[in-house]
């Protein structure tokens, strides 16, 4: 389960970089002609380093609530691991949607509302465990606002294509 999930979301990496493609621009942001800056690619990583990448967050772990390891780069493009061991901060992502799989794990997740003090405030709960997929639209607000044990998620930051190009 967790090779298809992964899986999956590498193939949805790779199409998503053509729909960009296909508005006129390349996966690394730049319209056709411009120079990018030396960036670091990375397209697989093996299940052991995915596992090594996770022991290393847990060890790593003190007083942050949560861990974020790189997996894969192609710009604009990073998938990461994430251990979190106790619940964090909401976030939204301005032209970002991001996508969660859930690799091992409970969690009651909040998403939409809007972030005030810490929090979400008129959001919408749904438990989350080891096998689901989340995809938050941009702009979302989103928060675990309870996790039991800890969670290990691999997440995608996937940025909207330009419109009209």
């Amino acid at each position: 389960m967790q090779k298809i999930g992964i899986g999956f979301v590498v193939g949805m990496l790779f199409s998503a970089g053509l729909v960009v493609q296909g508005r006129g621009q390349n996966p690394g942001g730049q319209t056709a002609g411009q120079q990018r800056p030396a960036e670091i690619v990375k397209t697989y990583a093996s299940s052991s380093e995915v596992a090594a990448l996770l022991a290393k967050a847990k060890s790593e772990r003190k007083a942050e609530p949560n861990i974020v390891q790189p997996i894969l780069r192609l710009a604009p493009y990073v998938m990461n691991v994430e251990y979190r061991a106790s619940v964090g901060n909401p976030n939204a992502h301005p032209g970002e949607a991001e996508i969660f799989y859930v690799i091992d794990g409970t969690a009651t997740m909040v998403t939409g509302g809007r972030i005030v003090n810490n929090r979400i405030e008129g959001g919408s709960s749904r438990s989350i465990a080891t096998g689901d997929f989340v995809i938050v639209p941009e702009n979302t607000p989103h928060w675990f606002s309870e996790i039991t044990g800890t969670l290990r998620l691999m997440s995608m930051h996937v940025p909207r294509p330009v419109q009209g190009q």
